[in-house]
């Protein structure tokens, strides 16, 4: 049930936004500094943010945080699990195997990590709304799972489990296996970043065409983005210019993820400063890699090393971000569409 409330002070009025890009086993850095602001502010981060979205890792994130699972538990689940979801192999022989025969991995550990997490819980559980990029394959369109909200007379998703929808927006094409979902007749689904990495868009226009404007509920429009690791703009020279499958090799996903995650955060913050509703924006951006950081953080290097300096990173930036004014703003008072 939707509470409403009557008062006409700024807080009530103001629709909160939080997003989550996607990055396999990067997702860590993102949980880290979530997990920083819940220590920080003493909260569960859906008591402040009326709408939150994620992709892929980002999805699993946010799949969570809209349960109050302790952000600390996620982060952990990339310690515990990541090796087994993403197994370290002789890279050859799994690019031959990527090309020739199936997915990179299967997704029965990511499976089990997830069934441990949710249970057979479905998106009816949810403390806020969500939005969760995936991409059918059936309809060749974009497909985003939400909560069902009466705002936009809703009636899809709700009794989707939330396994079905964290596997389903983590497929990450010739990575892991399409995902099919039995209470959408078997319609086939792969990972939102395909169009979504940098799922920001999506909570924007979610935001405005439902909640926020002339003659709806809030009259403000607050956005946190969280991104990703990503390496420094640009890549080595090529000298091979006619580049098969496997001298593509990994940069043939993550550039696709990385130029989309991009193009988003400027239209959105170009939406920000030049729409018709100017809005807040903040966007906690990748950290700084060096060439030799960048050589061995990607989405599915679970090695000891990489995964220690993922975690630095995110709590590096969590400390530097948690203090900045911008960012308490969000967690200065508490969300103000309630549905349970």
């Amino acid at each position: 049930m939707i509470q409403s409330s009557h008062s006409v002070d700024l807080n009530s009025q103001t629709f909160r936004v939080l997003s989550i890009d996607g990055g396999g086993i990067k997702g860590l850095y993102s949980a880290r500094i979530l997990e920083h602001f819940e220590e920080r502010f003493n909260c569960h981060i859906a008591d402040h943010f009326d709408l939150i979205c994620g992709t892929s890792t980002g999805g699993l994130i946010a799949l969570g945080l809209s349960l109050d699972v302790p952000v600390s538990l996620i982060s952990n689940l990339y310690y515990r699990r990541g090796k087994r979801i993403f197994p370290q192999r002789n890279s050859l022989l799994s690019s031959l195997k990527q090309l020739l025969l199936r997915s990179k991995y299967d997704n029965q550990e990511l499976k089990a990590a997830l069934q441990e997490i949710f249970g057979n819980r479905t998106l009816a559980d949810s403390r806020c709304l969500l939005c969760i990029p995936a991409f059918s394959l059936t309809d060749g369109r974009p497909f985003i799972f939400k909560y069902d909200h009466p705002e936009g007379d809703l009636c899809r998703d709700c009794r989707t489990r939330y396994v079905d929808i964290a596997l389903a927006t983590s497929a990450a094409p010739a990575y892991l296996p399409i995902v099919s979902i039995d209470n959408y007749d078997r319609k086939q689904f792969i990972d939102g970043g395909v169009y979504a990495n940098n799922p920001t868009l999506v909570g924007v226009v979610e935001a405005l065409r439902y909640f926020v404007g002339a003659g709806k509920r809030f009259q403000k429009l607050m956005v946190l983005s969280i991104g990703s690791l990503e390496p420094n703009p640009g890549r080595r020279f090529v000298a091979k210019h006619n580049r098969s499958v496997i001298d593509w090799n990994k940069d043939l996903i993550s550039t696709f993820f990385e130029g989309q995650a991009c193009l988003t955060s400027y239209f959105v913050e170009t939406l920000a400063q030049h729409c018709g509703s100017p809005f807040d924006y903040v966007r906690i951006p990748s950290a700084p890699l060096s060439s030799a950081h960048a050589r061995i953080i990607n989405m599915d290097n679970t090695s000891s090393e990489t995964l220690q300096l993922i975690s630095q990173m995110g709590n590096d930036q969590a400390l530097f971000w948690g203090r900045k004014p911008e960012v308490t703003q969000f967690f200065k008072s508490r969300k103000q569409y309630i549905i349970r």
